[in-house]
């Protein structure tokens, strides 16, 4: 099972898209599009931050037991980053340290069950998408979702460059299984094949360093 993580716009939904149709698997993607709770969170980060966090905890926890139960599964976003995101807008002020505590005893506990809920422990590899604020502004830009723009609510700003210095500590701290990073500067698997080419090139090779992949699975 192979995990993705990154920034808003880094391109994990389409990495995870490319990934599942190269080991003809199943990708699973974070729930944004029909999110209830997202808009919510835009509109008034401070009054909806915990109920958001609890909302894609859920989301997350269910679909890490439901990928870790078969082979070959890809999540574009998984339980693992989710404290990451959380403690960022407590640190921010839009949570109490009550919500705080009982979001951090709820993931713990999770975390504690996942390995009964599946016959793995852990991802056998998270792939992480590197990215600079510019590019990921492109990104956001181009899928216009309008409640991520910065010119609609110019707190996006700071909450971008925010997360984008806490990745790298988070990156660094990450051990539940081996992990590589993308450089989606330079790499563009969206809009160019030869990066494409490139990036499933690399990725083959860490999963044939574990024995995770055969050479006729890289020739689908």
């Amino acid at each position: 099972m192979i995990v993705l993580s990154g920034m808003i716009g880094a391109g994990k939904s389409s990495l995870a898209t490319i990934l599942a149709e190269h080991l003809g698997t199943q990708a699973f993607y974070e729930q944004v599009e029909d999110n209830p709770v997202l808009p919510l969170f835009y509109a008034n980060p401070k009054k909806y931050a915990f109920l958001l966090q609890i909302y894609f905890l859920n989301k997350r926890f269910a679909s890490i037991k439901q990928a870790l139960a078969d082979d070959n599964n890809v999540l574009d976003r998984s339980i693992y980053e989710d404290s990451l995101f959380f403690h960022m807008n407590a640190d921010m002020g839009r949570a109490t340290k009550q919500e705080v505590q009982v979001y951090d005893e709820l993931l713990n506990n999770m975390m504690e069950e996942l390995p009964y809920a599946a016959h793995k422990k852990a991802p056998d590899l998270l792939i992480h998408l590197v990215v600079s604020y510019d590019t990921m502004m492109e990104h956001i830009k181009k899928r216009g979702r309008d409640y991520e723009q910065p010119e609609n609510d110019s707190s996006l700003v700071e909450y971008y460059h925010n997360l984008l210095e806490r990745y790298e500590q988070w990156y660094e701290d990450y051990d539940y299984s081996p992990k590589m990073k993308i450089d989606c500067d330079q790499l563009d698997f969206v809009e160019h094949p030869a990066d494409q080419k490139r990036v499933l090139e690399l990725i083959d090779q860490k999963l044939k360093e574990r024995a995770l992949l055969s050479q006729s699975e890289t020739n689908r």
